[in-house]
């Protein structure tokens, strides 16, 4: 037997005794293999990365870290999941613990923004198969042009949508525009409209947070990071959170020449649920500008974080 068939019977074996429930006398007489092989078949599929069990243990949340941070920084909503043995496990309770609180609120509303980047592309992955027809996903900003990736604005949206058999509307234009006639004749554009009608209709909303690092990632808008940030110093970006540059004091750094097409920051700030995902301790200074800037209601974090960012506060005091 090559190894291609090989693999095909350990697949088909390990689908029927662990998936179909089927006893491996049943599974004998089906592949026409002695019992003692289907045995050693099960042990080399395990043992090949075939078939990986996992158990779900319950993700613990740091309650006394949760309190402090409220004290400390005007949040709604906080949620610190304790840290686990290595760091891919935290990012990966942070991404579990994150759908499933998403997945709550997204069945108390009607009307849900998609931001995009790899942090929401996970979470979307992370959500249970649910049915709801009435809810609507829509984009809030255009795309961010990163076509070498899956987590595009547009896949996004649709990939969420597809989770619940919802609706989705998208944007089918770019995530910045230069020219001010362009950008105020597209938003008049019919394919445009039905996802314009929805930024003051948002229940709720959910994002990465980035850095300036994740517009020098897409070659067009590095070689317009000028435009992008209204003339305003690289180095005193501490963030970018719906598209747009912020400082350490989460002040937005160029609202004056604000090039994004999609939602206004105003009607963006009266959503009343806007998560914020961080699974990256990389991102504090990111995140402890966004706390400071009121500019989300809900964030999910692991302990690893939450102190990084205790510490980043300490050491660069809010400024008036």
């Amino acid at each position: 037997m090559d190894d291609m068939n090989h693999r095909r019977l350990l697949i088909g074996i390990a689908h029927d005794y662990y998936l179909s429930k089927i006893n491996i006398a049943e599974i004998s007489k089906k592949y026409q293999v002695s019992r003692y092989l289907i045995s050693k078949y099960l042990d080399e599929a395990m043992a090949t990365g075939l078939v990986k069990i996992s158990i779900n243990t319950p993700i613990e949340r740091n309650g006394e870290l949760e309190t402090k941070f409220k004290k400390q920084f005007p949040i709604d909503h906080i949620y610190i999941i304790k840290d686990a043995d290595t760091t891919s496990d935290d990012e990966r309770h942070v991404i579990q613990f994150a759908a499933e609180e998403i997945q709550h609120q997204i069945l108390q509303s009607q009307i849900i923004g998609v931001a995009w980047g790899g942090t929401v592309l996970s979470v979307i992955d992370n959500f249970q198969i649910s049915t709801r027809d009435d809810l609507l996903f829509t984009q809030f900003m255009g795309d961010n042009l990163k076509t070498n990736a899956a987590n595009g604005s547009t896949p996004l949206v649709q990939k969420a949508a597809a989770k619940f058999s919802a609706k989705y509307v998208t944007i089918p234009a770019p995530l910045y525009l230069f020219n001010d006639r362009a950008h105020q004749a597209l938003a008049q554009e019919p394919a445009i409209t039905p996802a314009i009608s929805n930024f003051d209709r948002m229940d709720m909303l959910f994002a990465g947070i980035g850095t300036l690092a994740s517009i020098d990632s897409i070659p067009v808008w590095k070689a317009h990071q000028q435009a992008i940030l209204g003339g305003a110093d690289p180095e005193a970006v501490a963030g970018m959170l719906y598209g747009r540059p912020y400082d350490i004091n989460g002040r937005i750094l160029n609202t004056d020449h604000d090039k994004l097409f999609g939602a206004k920051m105003a009607a963006i700030l009266k959503v009343p649920r806007r998560f914020g995902v961080i699974k990256s301790k990389f991102k504090s200074k990111a995140l402890l500008g966004a706390l400071r800037g009121h500019l989300l209601t809900d964030i999910i974090i692991d302990e690893a974080v939450a102190n990084r960012v205790l510490q980043e506060d300490q050491a660069t005091p809010l400024q008036s």
